[in-house]
């Protein structure tokens, strides 16, 4: 399961969460971050450090995460996935060891940008951030990246292709929106059925209000 949203959304706290959350209710869950998979600076930095376009299209790396991760713990796959694969803060390998994923275990990668890449995810949680909340929530030293959001929103429309949105404007009063995949709509076009690397999805919501557990 992909928590995808801007930093000032915290996905990672998120993901936590919801890690914490599902033992008790007999599927363990593991959390492995997209920011483990990010590509060296010598590619992130190419164009300078503060390029909102290379935050778009050159950051993460999607082939490791689908190739360390997602394929592994996948239909046919190994079972065993990689915690982290690049040290962001040493910029250079992480040498981790793979670890076995438990049965009936829920993978939940927590990340920016995740939507319309390609990545095999059975469930897509978005945390929304309208761009006026964005540019109000974002510390100033990171205000570079903003373009990169208004372009992932332009671009991806990553609220159409989630299957659950929370609308986290206010971090005190989130509100949760599902889509109608989650709600079993057979007519709804699984996620494999991406072309050319963004997800095709229906645009309608529900009101306000998988097993598999990539």
């Amino acid at each position: 399961m992909a928590v995808d949203g801007p930093d000032v959304a915290a996905p990672a706290e998120l993901a936590a969460a919801v890690a914490e959350r599902l033992p008790p209710l007999g599927r363990p869950a593991v959390v492995v971050p997209a920011g483990g998979f990010l590509r060296p600076a010598s590619l992130r930095f190419e164009h300078g450090r503060t390029d909102p376009d290379a935050r778009y299209t050159d950051w993460l790396d999607s082939g490791a995460l689908s190739r360390e991760v997602l394929g592994p713990v996948g239909p046919g796959g190994s079972g065993e996935y990689l915690p982290v694969l690049w040290d962001v803060d040493r910029d250079r390998a992480a040498r981790a060891v793979p670890r076995p994923m438990p049965p009936r275990g829920v993978l939940l990668v927590p990340g920016a940008l995740l939507q319309g890449v390609g990545l095999a995810f059975d469930v897509v949680v978005h945390l929304r951030v309208a761009p006026a909340a964005r540019r109000r929530r974002t510390p100033t030293e990171q205000a570079w990246e903003l373009p990169a959001f208004d372009r992932y929103d332009d671009e991806v429309d990553p609220v159409s292709l989630a299957d659950a949105v929370v609308l986290a404007d206010s971090p005190d009063h989130p509100a949760l929106v599902l889509q109608n995949r989650w709600r079993k709509d057979p007519s709804a076009p699984h996620r494999s059925q991406a072309r050319g690397g963004t997800l095709q999805r229906g645009r309608e919501f529900t009101d306000p209000g998988s097993p598999s557990g990539r």
